[in-house]
Formats: C-alpha cells, structure tokens, sequence
C-alpha cells in the first residue's frame, strides 16, 4: 500500500522479534520412576458409582477433565451433585460458574437436595480470577461452567473464541498439575455433536466425558471418549428426575419393566455399551396401507440399515411390506448402532406381521443381503445379561440358526 492505513505513516515496515521472558532459574522437580508411594492418593472415589465407573474409579490428583453435552442434558446437574458428594466425602468444592448467577446455581442446588455446606460458588469470568480463587481457598475440586464463557485480558478476542478457550483452558490446566486439584471444565458442544472451540481442548485434558441422552426421555448416558487413568469403554446410566439425576444400577430392569409381554411386534435385544451389557426393547409397528409409497420412520436406529433389514425381509423371508407401513423403534430413548440389532428387528417386524407375540424372546445377530446371519461380539456376556432378567428365549446365530428363515422358525412365526 506504501503507508500504513491507521497512522498513514510512510515508514517502511520493521520486523520486531517477540521478546521471550529470561528464565526464572527456579529448580524443576525430578523423581525417580519407581519412588516410594506418597500420601496422595492415586484416586479419590467421588461418591457416584456410576460417574465413578465412568472415571475409572474416581478423581485423579491434578486431572483435567472435560464434560461435554448437549445444552439441558443435564452437565451442570450432574457435577452439582458430584460436588456435594465430594464435599461431603473427600474436601471442599469450588464451583466457578460464568453462565448463571449465585442465585441460580443455588436455585438447582435446593431442587436436586444438596446438603453439604463446603460447596462454595462463585460468580466469576476471568480465569485468572478463578486460579487466585481457587489458590485461596485450597478445594478438593473446582468446576468450571464453562470453558466457552470464561476468559482471560492476556488474550485477543472474546470468551468463547478459539483463542481464548485455549489459552484459559492451558491456565486452568497448568493450574490442576502445579497444584494437584482436580478441575472440571464444562464444555458446549457444536451441531454435529463434538465439543465446541479447538479440536486441541480434547488433547490437552486428561479425560473426556460426554453426557447422552433424548431431551424428553429421562435417560442420561455418561460415556468416556478420553481416559489416561482408565478404560474408555465404560457408561454410566442416569435417570433425569425432578430431584436431579438418579443412578440406575440395573438400567436393563428399568427399560424392560413397564414390557406388555403379550403384545406382537416386540423383541428383546442385549447390546453393548462399552463393557456394559444393557437390554433395550425394539418394537416394530405394521399398518396397511393404500398410498404409493409406504411411510417407513425409525426411531434409535440407523434408518438406513432398518431399510436393507425391511428389504432383506421381504426377498428372503418371505414377509409381504410392499403395501405396509412400518414402524420401528428402540423404547427409553436408547440409540443403538451396533449390527447385531438387525435379526431383532426383523424378528419385530414379522412378528407385527403376523401378530404373533414372541414374549420374552431376546435376539441378536448381523442380516447379510443374502439372508444369512452372522455372530455378534460376545455372546456369552449378551446371555448372561438375559438370563439375568430372566428372559428368553435367545434366538442367536448358531449350528441351528444360520439364515433368516431358521430365525424366523426358530421364534416361532410362519415363513410361508
């Protein structure tokens, strides 16, 4: 341009190096690989067996931890009551809320029954607030609500900007390993379901969590996408209710309790949530129709697949749809992904068919386009969950059950 634009000086440009800041020479810590045990505890049991499952058996000295979820979910619920567990339990709790007021987080804190007095809140936006805070009073844990709304002046931009949640996240962050406190972060998350700001927010911590669930089904499932102190493939269950959200120690008694088990059109299906095995109804609707183009809607499952299950069904199963409506389902708000759902649909919907009730009956196995049937990953934990309701009989892939129409004989409905 030949000036600069703001002071419309005509001096050339002059390249100015970032002065870096001269070593403090304070001593750096090193400890050997295999020192003795300190006081410390490897991990502090918040109190929550399910968020404790989940964690891989509770808080970690100096972790980082970040909880994503839709908004209404249930995040900020759910660590109020992890709060007041580890108050009561391990020490004080700082909770820095940057989205409600005192008032409000007091609001839910009456609602859901907290009851220990070491919960202190505070409104703060400026992490370095946060840090001088929490340096202050020493928590057993701080919760940070949340990462997108926080900030900190050294920074350019506003709060929620990619900058700024990287560079308040690396302080809070510094400040759990210098200090040992455990801290949560709360973060939002985008349309397509992942956390919002830079993709390193997910790098830089130690555990990610996300909370699940329909927002209006009372079901809420805490999976770990991220532990350095355990497995990823755990889930926690919770029941959103007026008082907060309720463990659910057996989620497969709760989902199949209110089962009409002389209805036609439902089957029993054992899938699994990391390492846990969890028994979800699918429910199959067929109506006649006169419309050109039949109505297909699925609820929980991948349309996509319950399509290819339908076309399977009526080419090798002998199952007439051409001129049906068909509905499916998984009841509880439960999403299931997982190929071994195929021969329980397709169980369902001739079931619905033929409206011929299968009870009990619990199936799974993958539907090849050739009408085969393949196994599903571990049978025997997928038994053992059913045999534990008290459920069955299992139709599974087997010497006895290779293709749909053995399946189909094997349930007991006409494949003629």
């Amino acid at each position: 341009m030949g000036f600069c634009p703001q002071c419309r000086s005509t001096d050339a440009l002059a390249e100015a190096a970032p002065v870096r800041k001269a070593h403090s020479g304070g001593s750096v810590d090193v400890v050997a690989a295999n020192a003795p045990r300190t006081t410390v505890k490897d991990r502090n049991a918040v109190g929550l067996s399910e968020l404790d499952r989940v964690l891989g058996g509770g808080l970690v000295a100096g972790a980082a931890i970040l909880v994503g979820g839709e908004p209404g979910v249930g995040k900020s619920t759910l660590l109020l009551q992890a709060a007041d567990s580890v108050a009561r339990s391990i020490g004080p709790v700082l909770i820095a809320t940057a989205e409600e007021s005192t008032h409000q987080v007091q609001m839910r804190a009456r609602r859901v029954g907290i009851t220990s007095d070491d919960v202190a809140i505070a409104a703060v936006h400026d992490v370095d607030d946060i840090i001088a805070l929490a340096s202050e009073r020493s928590p057993a844990l701080v919760i940070v609500d949340s990462i997108q709304t926080v900030s900190t002046l050294d920074t350019a931009g506003s709060a929620g900007g990619v900058a700024q949640v990287r560079d308040s996240a690396s302080r809070l962050i510094t400040y759990a390993k210098t200090s040992g406190t455990p801290i949560v972060l709360v973060g939002h998350v985008t349309k397509d379901g992942s956390i919002a700001g830079p993709r390193t927010l997910e790098h830089m911590v130690d555990v990610v969590l996300y909370l699940e669930g329909e927002s209006d089904a009372g079901l809420r499932f805490l999976r770990s996408m991220k532990n350095r102190y355990g497995s990823v493939n755990e889930v926690g269950v919770f029941d959103m209710t007026s008082e907060g959200l309720a463990q659910v120690p057996d989620p497969s008694g709760l989902l199949v309790a209110h089962r009409d088990e002389s209805a036609a059109g439902s089957v029993l299906f054992p899938t699994i949530e990391g390492k846990r095995p969890l028994v979800v109804e699918i429910q199959a609707l067929v109506v006649a129709t006169d419309a050109m183009q039949p109505r297909r809607s699925v609820t929980g499952l991948p349309p996509q697949r319950v399509h290819q299950i339908l076309g399977v069904l009526a080419r090798h199963g002998n199952v007439p749809l051409a001129s049906r409506e068909v509905y499916v389902a998984v009841m509880g708000g439960v999403r299931v992904t997982e190929p071994a759902a195929d021969l329980p649909v397709a169980l369902a919907v001739a079931s619905a068919v033929h409206d011929v009730p299968l009870k009990r009956l619990s199936a799974w196995g993958e539907l090849g386009l050739t009408g085969d049937i393949r196994p599903a990953s571990r049978p025997a934990v997928r038994t053992a969950e059913i045999e534990r309701i008290s459920a069955g009989p299992i139709v599974a892939p087997s010497t006895d059950v290779k293709r749909l129409l053995d399946a189909l004989r094997a349930a007991g409905l006409s494949a003629g």
